[in-house]
């Protein structure tokens, strides 16, 4: 997705004529079906206006443009890329970051300064480590930009053309000298510099044959954070992170190089939807905590994600992946990072019917690990509470971390990197379930995500299967709606998930003898052989998948008459959600959101109650 391509001759004439504002505005409403912020439409107009005069200048008029345009798999957009051939005639491209800034100050953070934004002084990545990071991600991910004979050689820069360098700017601390001989900067008063830069990449023109490949190309298929996780471990970060991620990343390490020898404890809060990269800054976070040499662990309160991580890692790295209920008697700040991913799990309290009286812990869990910790990093979407007796939300940790005495941080993350970095479709899911009102009420397809409603779950599973033999992964999940029975005597599992004709199992129970060739339940979402079987959310959430199948069962169903969803207890077979009174409506529908955002490239979803499809398909403006 773009919001502008074209000549570089027209985009010239476009923004002297005023016109260049106007017309990304009315593609952006065209793309998202909503228009941008005025703040928005006048930075565009600024910024646009300024680069205009610059390429006007340096006489790039036979040149590629794209404005707006969106990193693959991600809701991120950079600012302006042009593209053309240099003296030796090789393909080029430059991405240039602009900024209206006009001065900064210092901030903690390796790759962050102060800047006025949004109203407000606030950390932000210094405009170099920012151009980079989508330089690196268009490397790692774009067929254009590595692949063949004659990839197109990328470059980046940042123009902040309101902005005048002082004396020992912060803009050129001594931190930021590899990223500025990287990826330089530029400020109003070197425009020839900058002028310079460009012809010196581009002097030869021919860019709309440029622009064209970068179009044209493909994108890498994803990383999967289960396939990597060993090299991420291993000091080899597979995964580059962008913006938000980034300062939250650097914001830990930064705590954990100075906070971990101070009295007071940090917590840092970590929003952020589905696929918004939690797990990727955590893992990374792991990883280089661990090559400084500090005690960091990764915690989570699912036994299917922590055990496939504990597989994947082996029995050297297993003793760094905890549960959240394995710290009740664990020593105050005898781990100097903990980092606690999908937090939404904590539970009340690590006490169960099984815990012997004398390792029961008079704390709630969440004041376990925050006693546990120096620092501790809890990722966190409220909207992902599926089981009623977990109470991990923002509040409710940010209330314990003021009541512990730590100093908090809050971060909310945006960009999207499931779902074809499609914010539309999460967006249009929520509103859809009733779960939060958002701007995205119909779906009108995506062209990087394909949406689609099958007859039977017989037909998803037929095209998920030819995915996978193209190379993608899938997998089949289902709400809780038909009962989870033991393996048979010969170690085989029944057909437990029965529609039609249809009939397969759920996935193995732990702990349960099975036949040779079945996957354990923890190991499911990450084991080939784990399509066999049906998963249902708690071992599906955490996960990502090329293709997500769903069947949305009984449970939920949505009443035109009344114009509301029910939730129908009935015909569920969680027994502990079942009992959770009033909110299982909400349960139910957090459940479903969970399933229905586990995939990358598609999602195809079979409903079990027919008013409930024609709800979804009123909601839909594609034509199938």
């Amino acid at each position: 997705m773009r919001l502008y391509s074209g000549s570089s001759e027209q985009f010239i004439e476009d923004t002297t004529q005023n016109q260049i504002a106007e017309k990304m505005r009315d593609s952006f409403f065209n793309y998202f079906r909503f228009y941008p912020s005025p703040s928005e439409i006048n930075s565009w107009r600024n910024s646009l206006r300024a680069m205009s005069l610059v390429m006007l200048s340096s006489k790039l008029d036979d040149h590629g443009v794209l404005l707006e345009y969106q990193l693959p798999l991600t809701s991120k957009r950079l600012d302006f890329m042009v593209c053309g051939k240099d003296e030796q005639s090789r393909d080029q491209a430059v991405i240039i970051e602009l900024k209206q800034w006009e001065k900064c100050s210092m901030a903690d953070g390796e790759r962050e300064v102060i800047t006025y934004v949004g109203g407000g002084n606030r950390e932000v990545l210094h405009p170099s480590a920012q151009v980079n990071q989508y330089m690196l991600y268009l490397q790692d991910t774009h067929t254009a930009f590595y692949d063949g004979a004659s990839p197109i050689a990328l470059n980046a820069c940042a123009y902040l053309h309101n902005y005048r360098f002082v004396d020992e700017d912060a803009l050129f601390a001594d931190k930021f000298r590899n990223l500025i001989e990287t990826c330089p900067v530029f400020s109003e008063d070197d425009v020839n510099k900058l002028k310079g830069y460009l012809q010196s990449r581009l002097r030869s023109g021919q860019g709309l044959e440029v622009l064209k490949r970068v179009e044209d190309s493909r994108y890498r298929p994803s990383k999967k954070l289960m396939d990597h996780i060993g090299e991420v471990i291993k000091g080899k970060p597979e995964y580059v992170l962008l913006d938000e991620q980034l300062i939250v990343y650097d914001k830990v390490l930064t705590w954990a190089s100075k906070g971990f020898n101070y009295p007071q404890k940090a917590v840092v809060i970590v929003k952020g939807g589905p696929g918004t990269g939690k797990s990727v800054i955590a893992m990374n976070l792991l990883a280089d905590l661990s090559l400084k040499g500090w005690n960091a662990h990764y915690a989570t309160g699912s036994r299917a994600f922590t055990g496939t991580l504990r597989e994947i890692i082996g029995p050297r790295g297993q003793v760094q992946f905890k549960f959240f209920n394995n710290y009740g008697s664990c020593e105050t700040n005898s781990v100097d990072c903990l980092i606690a991913d999908e937090a939404h799990r904590i539970r009340e309290t690590s006490n169960d019917r099984f815990t012997p009286a004398a390792r029961r812990s008079g704390l709630s869990q969440i004041d376990e690990l925050i006693r546990a910790a120096k620092v501790a990093v809890f990722f966190i979407d409220d909207a992902q509470v599926v089981r009623p007796y977990e109470t991990g939300s923002v509040d409710y940790i940010k209330a314990a971390a003021v009541k512990n005495g730590c100093k908090t941080f809050e971060y909310q993350l945006e960009a999207q990197f499931r779902c074809s970095g499609s914010d539309a479709f999460v967006n249009w899911i929520d509103n859809t379930l009733g779960i939060r009102r958002t701007a995205n009420i119909l779906w009108e397809g995506n062209e990087n995500f394909e949406f689609r409603i099958m007859d039977s779950p017989a037909a998803i599973e037929n095209e998920l299967r030819g995915k996978i033999a193209l190379g993608s992964t899938a997998r089949m999940t289902a709400g809780f709606c038909w009962p989870w029975s033991n393996p048979q005597a010969d170690g085989t599992l029944k057909d437990d998930v029965v529609v039609g004709e249809y009939r397969r199992p759920w996935n193995a129970k732990s702990g349960t003898k099975l036949a040779k060739g079945i996957p354990k339940e923890i190991t499911w979402a990450y084991d080939p052989k784990g399509f066999d079987q049906v998963g249902c959310v708690y071992t599906a959430q955490g996960f990502e998948f090329d293709y997500a199948g769903v069947i949305i069962g009984p449970d939920l169903r949505y009443n035109f008459d009344l114009q509301a969803w029910e939730g129908h207890k009935e015909t569920s077979f969680d027994t502990v959600v079942k009992r959770s009174g009033d909110r299982f409506l909400d349960l139910v529908k957090n459940t479903y959101r969970v399933l229905l955002t586990r995939g990358m490239k598609g999602c195809y979803v079979h409903f079990m109650d027919k008013d409930t499809e024609r709800f979804f398909r009123s909601r839909m403006e594609t034509n199938e």
